[in-house]
């Protein structure tokens, strides 16, 4: 487990230390429909990048150890639901 993070860390050890309940059958039916339809992705972009940012976005998605496309997809995301600013530069 190369690439965990602090909180998914404090997750693992929350598990491990029984901190977790079942939910209802019913409720999982809903939070299980949720996920996927949250990680489907059907629909296609082109973009076109200059060649550093390219180089740069591939840079960056091996140190988070993940393609560069997921990187992409989730700074998309991640602007689209406001949790990303400009930083001021």
């Amino acid at each position: 487990m190369k690439f965990i993070d602090k909180e998914e860390k404090d997750l693992i050890e929350s598990y491990d230390r029984g901190e977790w309940k079942p939910i209802k059958k019913k409720s999982q039916k809903v939070y299980v429909k949720a996920a996927r339809e949250s990680i489907s992705k059907n629909k296609r972009i082109n973009i076109r990048l200059t060649p550093q940012d390219y180089h740069d976005i591939q840079v960056k998605a091996l140190e988070e150890g993940i393609p560069y496309q997921t990187l992409i997809s989730s700074l998309i995301h991640k602007y689209n639901k406001g949790k990303l600013k400009p930083s001021a530069t």
